[in-house]
């Protein structure tokens, strides 16, 4: 084997350890159906495109139905959704990284958990989808996910998502 291929092997072992298992607790069962303050998905574009073209209303509209595709999800494992007040939410720029604001907030809804996404837009090729499970009253990430979509469609987000609920945030032991 030469030595461009063992690069390339090394390579791909790398990225595959950063991807689906990396930022989830992957112990104990998942999260039992409760009240949840459901935060919704923030898209961060790191790609050139978005820092030279702008906001693009298929995004936009794709992360609105993305939102509707795991709010949906959630009702149906037994999950309340409780939409936390605007005002307090203008002030979070992305809730998945709040320093315990989601928390906060989910606590005082009475909500038994808070729940946020993100979407990472790399390129038009490479995204990567996250959702984020705490529990409300101490702050700590109950069930937490990440997987790698390769497209920027309705389809690959609406299947990636099905995906991350299905196989790691309601993963059963």
């Amino acid at each position: 084997m030469g030595f461009p291929r063992l690069i390339l092997i090394a390579c791909a072992v790398v990225l595959a350890g950063s991807g689906a298992g990396a930022d989830q607790p992957a112990r104990g069962s998942p999260p039992p159906p409760d009240s949840a303050a459901w935060f919704g998905l923030h898209f961060i574009d790191t790609s050139t495109e978005g820092a030279i073209n702008g906001v693009r209303a298929d995004e936009t509209r794709r992360i609105e139905m993305a939102e509707a595709v795991i709010a949906e999800d959630l009702r149906n494992r037994g999950f309340t959704l409780l939409e936390p007040p605007a005002e307090q939410v203008a002030g979070i720029k992305n809730p998945t990284q709040s320093n315990g604001s989601d928390s906060r907030i989910a606590r005082e809804l009475g909500a038994h958990y808070a729940i946020s996404g993100e979407v990472q837009k790399v390129s038009n090729l490479i995204l990567s989808l996250n959702l984020y499970v705490r529990d409300a009253a101490s702050g700590d990430t109950v069930r937490a996910g990440v997987v790698d979509i390769r497209g920027n469609t309705d389809e690959s987000f609406r299947r990636g998502y099905l995906y991350l609920l299905k196989n790691i945030i309601f993963r059963e032991e």
